[in-house]
Parts: C-alpha cells; structure tokens; sequence
C-alpha cells in the first residue's frame, strides 16, 4: 500500500456507486475519482442546488462522466425512504458501491424531524436505514461493498446504549465520537450478519485523517461562534491535508482487492499519509454492543435487513 494515489484505483467501467455527501469534499472527490475510473456515481445530497454545481463541476473534470445528482437528507427519515425507493424503482439497477460519507460534525444541540439528535441521527442512523433499505440492489451486484466513514474522533467515546439520542446531557464534540462510533459498530454488525448469510457483499470503514474541509467549521458557524470558526479554518489550512488526499482512504477501502471484512482505513501517519489499515478502539469491534445498537437502530427507524434474496 506504500504510496497507493489514485493511478491504482482500478478500473470501474459496468459499476455503480452511491455517494452521500458528495457534493463537498471529501465526498465530491470520492464521486468525481469513481466516475474517472468508469463508475456510474449517484451523487446523493441534500441540497439540491449544490448538488447540481457538484454536478457540473464534476462533469467538466471528468468530461466521460456518467453521473447524476438524487436529492437525500440522512436526517430525515422519509427523505432517506424515498431515495431508496427510487433508486430501487429505476431500472433495478444493481448496486456495487455504496459510501456511507455524508457527516455533521459538532453541531448545536438541534432534533430531526423524526425526534433524533441531528448528529447520531445523520451520521449513522440514516445511513444505517439507507444501507439496509439498499440491500437488495447490494445484494444482486457480485464483489459489492458497503463503505462507512468514520473518524479518529471515536476514540473519544462510546456509543450510549441508554441515551443515544444525549437526552440527559448534550456535548456537540461527545455526540458526534459517540457517532463515529456507532459507524464502527454498525460496520462490525454489518459484516457478522453478512458473513453468516454467505453474502459476497463485503462491509468497510474509513476514516480521512485530518483533512481540510467545510466540515469542522459548520458548527461553529451554525452556534455563532465567530472565532472558534475562523480558528478551525486556520488550523485546516496550516495543518490539514487536502480534501483529495482525505478521500484516499476511502477510495482505497472502495475499490482495492481483497479487502477483507471489517477492515477500517486510514492516513498512515494516523492525521496524514498514504492509506493503511487503522487503529480503532477495541469496544468498536464488541459483538455484544454491536448487536444491541443494531437492534436499537431497527427500533428507531424501523428498516429491518433482509439478507436472504436480492
């Protein structure tokens, strides 16, 4: 893996790949690189309007692309019910790729319009309802992969099996590591259930290190804490990797051979660097946590995996 860069992502010419999240950064860069290598990408974004400038710059990059834009808000549960549906009515399309990227970061206490906490409702309940709602189309693509980003920030705390929504207390930066992870967990989950129903389709984490994006600001904006902001813009730009060089690791974790189950990527270096297999904490790999997130998740969104037929 030393050095691997985008020349090595192979060849995806017949394949097809969701990619929340991608109309900035790190998410935008993973499209624009599948549709490079031959992919045909969904870019799924919440806003419709960036979610067309995406498009165009992506395809006057990639002037071969086959792209498009569908319209997807994680933390709305009937938005991710209804991106699914249609992506399952359009031609029963099989999907090969599915990046689970789109994420807030740190964001003032605020509820969904479900009732969830927005941040462990966006970062992994919707994508835990989205995946399981895509299955079937996972399913009927063979080699397919389920790709989760995560983030060195779940080191910091565990997922709150009696206070997952932070009913009791609310910290922005605790809420999101306790999603980051349950990206992992569900990963975890993901892959046991998938290997015990002799599925081919294969589950991963990745994380980007620390890369530059509008990611770390947005909460800070959002809560009008003007300086906080322009000193995350500071540390990105003195810092940070690129957004291009933080979307290696999911490219990597995408499209690389052999890719083993439950494999979790990132910077080499830890923040920086070439992709490589990543530390992650040892409760993120937990049968027993990971199984009851599972079934908390299906309570609250009420998709239930079915891994028996595509």
């Amino acid at each position: 893996m030393t050095g691997w860069g985008l020349g090595d992502i192979p060849d995806q010419s017949g394949r097809s790949a969701v990619v929340t999240g991608a109309n900035s950064g790190i998410g935008y860069v993973t499209a624009r690189e599948l549709a490079r290598r031959g992919a045909h990408v969904v870019l799924a974004c919440r806003n419709a309007a960036r979610g067309d400038q995406a498009l165009g710059r992506l395809r006057a990059e990639v002037p071969t692309a086959r792209a498009e834009v569908r319209p997807l808000d994680l933390a709305d549960q009937k938005s991710v019910r209804a991106f699914a549906a249609g992506l399952r009515e359009d031609g029963q399309r099989p999907l090969d790729l599915l990046i689970n990227n789109a994420g807030v970061m740190a964001l003032p206490r605020r509820r969904t319009p479900d009732g969830f906490e927005t941040q462990f409702a966006t970062n992994h309940l919707g994508h835990f309802a989205l995946t399981g709602l895509l299955l079937p189309t996972l399913l009927a693509a063979p080699g397919a992969r389920v790709v989760t980003v995560s983030s060195a920030f779940h080191l910091l705390a565990d997922v709150d099996l009696g206070d997952l929504n932070s009913e009791r207390r609310y910290r922005p930066w605790v809420s999101y590591a306790r999603s980051k992870s349950a990206n992992l967990l569900f990963t975890h989950e993901l892959s046991r259930r998938l290997t015990r129903a002799g599925s081919q389709v294969t589950a991963v984490a990745a994380h980007a290190g620390y890369a530059a994006t509008n990611l770390q600001t947005a909460g800070a904006r959002m809560d009008g804490r003007r300086a906080a902001e322009r000193l995350m813009t500071f540390s990105n730009r003195l810092f940070a990797q690129s957004a291009y060089r933080g979307a290696l690791p999911t490219l990597y974790a995408a499209t690389a051979p052999d890719m083993a189950p439950d494999s979790y990527i990132g910077p080499r270096a830890g923040l920086w660097g070439a992709p490589a297999p990543s530390f992650r904490a040892r409760r993120t790999s937990n049968d027993t946590t990971a199984g009851l997130l599972w079934t908390a998740s299906e309570d609250l969104t009420g998709v239930h995996y079915d891994f028996t037929s595509p």
